[in-house]
C-alpha cells in the first residue's frame, strides 16, 4: 500500500496560495515550488516521524509535527501522522505567528 498525504482544506488553500504568491513573482519558481512541496508531502507521508514534534499550548494540538518544504526551507508543513500516511494541517511561512495561528484553530 502507498503512503499518502491528505490536505485538510485549510491546508490545500494555503498551498494554492503560496504557490499563486511565488507564481507572482516567477512563474519558474512557484513550478519548482510545487514540486518540492509534492515531493516533502510523499516524503513525511512515506517517514512520518521524519519531522520535529511541535509543542502548541493547545493540547489538540500535542502530535503535530513540523517539516521545511525542500528547498523552500521557510515554507513549513505542520502534520500529523495517521495509519496510511500524514494529515496536512497547514502550510505556513516562518515569519508567520505560529502559535498565535494554532491557539485560534478550533
Amino acid at each position: 500500500m502507498t503512503a499518502r498525504a491528505v490536505k485538510t482544506p485549510i491546508a490545500a488553500r494555503e498551498f494554492r496560495r503560496r504557490a499563486e504568491y511565488l507564481y507572482d513573482i516567477s512563474p519558474a519558481t512557484a513550478s519548482r515550488f510545487l514540486r518540492a512541496a509534492e515531493w516533502t508531502f510523499q516524503r513525511l507521508a512515506e517517514m512520518p516521524g521524519l519531522g520535529g514534534r511541535c509543542e502548541f499550548r493547545n493540547p489538540e494540538f500535542a502530535d503535530i509535527r513540523v517539516f521545511p518544504i525542500k528547498r523552500f526551507p521557510k515554507y513549513l508543513v505542520f502534520y500529523r501522522p495517521i495509519p496510511d500516511g500524514v494529515l496536512i494541517i497547514r502550510i505556513l511561512h516562518s515569519s508567520q505567528d505560529i502559535e498565535s495561528i494554532f491557539e485560534s484553530m478550533d
